[in-house]
């Protein structure tokens, strides 16, 4: 990656996005407030971005989905995360009324916000909710360590994640596509133009009869109306693979999001 490209991702500061591309060097960073809006704005050719794809705890984050469906984007790297969140506060957990937190941090750190009975209102990230909570008296926020620094939130209870392996997959997107000699993983969203018995057999079939391993597989509503879904699959590549896209694209729409590798964050 060069660390001269502008990389575009989720802010303010303080969110685990932002916290991944400070690791993995990025030194032109723009904060955008939503992942639309990232998508939206390497879509125009802005710069690269980083979003979040899927998490251990709470499965995968539906807008970036959906932002990959609309766009004509394609994944470049995938990056792996350990995610640790903390309930932080100016006050003590039993003063607190209210506890601002996103909606999948939310979901990541069930258990322990339903055993408090607190009521949550979400924001849009893990930032906003910090300063949100810095604003609202009696007000908590799940947050990061980083975060809650920045901040200047004391934590009150840290390690609020359900799972201590809790971890969310990020992926690298930009308007072009990366070719790599020898990529690790490649994505693609099947559209079935046909609804008929046997279809999910006979795309899986393209990929069990080269031996290709599937990943991943889920569908998505395609927002054409109830029951109409697209597919997201992850496989491993192979050089099958070409033969496996031509026999798909035979009988579905297919739109390739690219084949990549895993980088490695410090």
């Amino acid at each position: 990656m060069k660390k001269t490209k502008r990389m575009i991702t989720l802010g303010p500061e303080g969110t685990f996005s932002h916290e991944l591309a400070l690791k993995m060097g990025c030194r032109e960073l723009e904060l955008a407030p939503t992942i639309y809006g990232i998508m939206a704005a390497v879509a125009r050719g802005d710069g690269d971005g980083i979003v979040p794809m899927e998490n251990s705890e709470a499965g995968s984050v539906g807008e970036t989905l959906d932002g990959l469906s609309k766009f004509s984007l394609y994944i470049t790297a995938e990056m792996y995360m350990p995610i640790h969140h903390n309930l932080a506060s100016l006050v003590p957990l039993d003063q607190i009324r209210v506890i601002y937190a996103h909606p999948q941090t939310h979901e990541q750190c069930s258990e322990k916000i339903e055993s408090w009975g607190i009521p949550v209102i979400h924001t849009s990230s893990n930032a906003s909710s910090a300063l949100e909570a810095k604003k609202t008296p009696n007000a908590g926020a799940i947050l990061s360590s980083s975060a809650a620094a920045l901040y200047h939130i004391p934590i009150i209870v840290p390690a609020t994640e359900n799972s201590t392996t809790n971890t969310t997959r990020f992926v690298r997107i930009a308007k072009e596509q990366q070719h790599e000699k020898k990529p690790e993983k490649c994505s693609i969203v099947i559209d079935p133009s046909v609804d008929r018995a046997g279809l999910l057999y006979d795309l899986l079939g393209a990929f069990a009869r080269r031996k290709i391993n599937l990943s991943r597989i889920e569908s998505r509503p395609s927002k054409r109306g109830i029951g109409n879904y697209v597919f997201f699959l992850d496989y491993t590549w192979s050089p099958a693979t070409a033969e496996a896209m031509e026999e798909l694209k035979a009988i579905t729409t297919v739109k390739e999001l690219g084949c990549y590798r895993k980088i490695e964050v410090p």
